[in-house]
């Protein structure tokens, strides 16, 4: 049996106990000792089931799905620090929101305070996860999540911004032009307020600033035309920030084996 598939059959296993007994401490207890943590690479593929499960079991009893996601979030960096087993709990629980947001209308806007407030969090592994959660409601409720992102572009938010752009560059869901379109759109206005702003020396901007290093070209593989359209109009900005972020996008393979001739032009144009 591969991997996934036992964790699948154990997932299952755990959360009928869970749903009859209401009580976590065995799902708890699996999901640290298969975290791979300490490591490089936390169990991505035990955290895809977690969400999967939650996403199945959601029909059975949704809120008690939700209150047991919101507990491992609760694992905070003081308790749950980087690389720590514990990490792997609220990165799971993050991710779990975002699958129930995605199958329960009621519960979809409960789900978008808490990936936002989640944003914020100092663990990097944390921040990947909000965004796995963003994917999740996009994958379902597009139209809804996209619109409300828009709301989360704040000036000087930067790690929340970072969620967003994070989030909406996912290659499988830019298959579809509107929520291709609606990535640029995002993107336009995240860049819009970092052009708007003089404060940009802090650790949440670097991070926002590498994470844009790669998801604008994401997006642009996705919808080209727009897509470079709009560098060309960054680039006239000649702000050193933008200029920075362009110059790590045009290093991406994804641009230069699809659009050798585009990223060749630009080129010239960041000397």
């Amino acid at each position: 049996m591969r991997k996934k598939e036992e964790h699948a059959h154990d997932l299952a296993k755990l959360f009928d106990e869970f749903i009859i007994t209401d009580v976590d401490g065995k799902i708890i207890e699996y999901l640290t000792s298969n975290s791979n943590l300490p490591g490089p690479r936390a169990n991505l593929e035990l955290a895809e089931m977690f969400a999967e499960i939650v996403e199945e079991y959601c029909a059975k009893d949704c809120e008690r799905l939700r209150d047991l996601c919101q507990k491992l979030i609760g694992f905070k960096s003081d308790i749950a620090p980087v690389n720590d087993p514990k990490e792997f709990l609220p990165f799971c629980g993050a991710v779990g929101i975002g699958s129930i947001g995605s199958v329960s209308k009621d519960f979809f806007q409960k789900s978008l305070p808490i990936l936002r407030e989640s944003a914020n969090d100092p663990r990097w592994r944390m921040r990947e996860a909000v965004a796995k959660g963003i994917q999740e409601l996009i994958s379902k409720q597009s139209q809804g999540i996209l619109r409300e992102l828009e709301t989360w572009i704040i000036k000087e938010d930067w790690l929340v911004m970072r969620a967003v752009a994070a989030g909406a560059a996912e290659p499988t869901l830019l298959r579809d032009k509107h929520t291709a379109r609606s990535a640029l759109n995002l993107h336009i206005k995240i860049f819009r307020a970092i052009l708007d702003s003089d404060e940009r020396k802090s650790g949440d901007f670097k991070i926002l600033k590498k994470g844009l290093g790669y998801t604008l070209s994401v997006v642009i593989c996705a919808i080209p035309e727009e897509g470079f359209e709009y560098l060309y109009q960054l680039v006239d900005s000649r702000d050193k920030d933008v200029m920075g972020i362009i110059k790590e996008n045009l290093k991406k393979n994804r641009l230069i084996k699809n659009f050798p001739d585009e990223v060749t032009s630009l080129k010239k144009l960041l000397k």
